[in-house]
């Protein structure tokens, strides 16, 4: 496994193993490039047998006070391999010493976020599934 923290280089082709597990209207390839390269903080796992992106993270940050992680996934044929626990923490890693790092996820996600040192939180969301696809 290759990691990375930086999309230079990374191609829409190499984003197709199935991201977005579960979604009904995900998005594309080339969205999910354009939701890397615009994210302040970005931690990529690569396959390096085929070169393909196989997992991600990314954090959105003021830089100063606060950030936020809003995406992580590992694709399920490379899952309990301790992927995720490293694009976290490379992405924690880059975000910094700021004073809140937070991140919304499901029920049964909390044990594996809170192994990385997070703690739970009470949190509100707004959704538009119209715009789930990013177009």
């Amino acid at each position: 496994m290759a990691y990375r923290n930086s999309c230079d280089g990374v191609t829409a082709e190499q984003l197709e193993g199935g991201f977005f597990e579960g979604w009904p209207n995900p998005p594309s390839p080339a969205t999910h490039l354009e939701i890397l390269n615009g994210s302040d903080h970005v931690a990529l796992a690569f396959d390096e047998s085929t070169e393909m992106v196989v997992g991600f993270a990314t954090a959105l940050s003021d830089g100063v006070l606060t950030a936020f992680i809003p995406l992580l996934e590992v694709l399920d044929g490379y899952r309990n391999r301790g992927i995720g626990s490293d694009l976290v923490r490379r992405v924690l890693s880059s975000i910094g010493d700021v004073y809140a790092i937070d991140l919304l996820c499901d029920a049964d996600m909390e044990g594996f976020y809170r192994h990385l040192g997070l703690t739970p939180s009470f949190g509100m969301s707004l959704r538009n599934y119209d715009r789930q696809s990013g177009v």
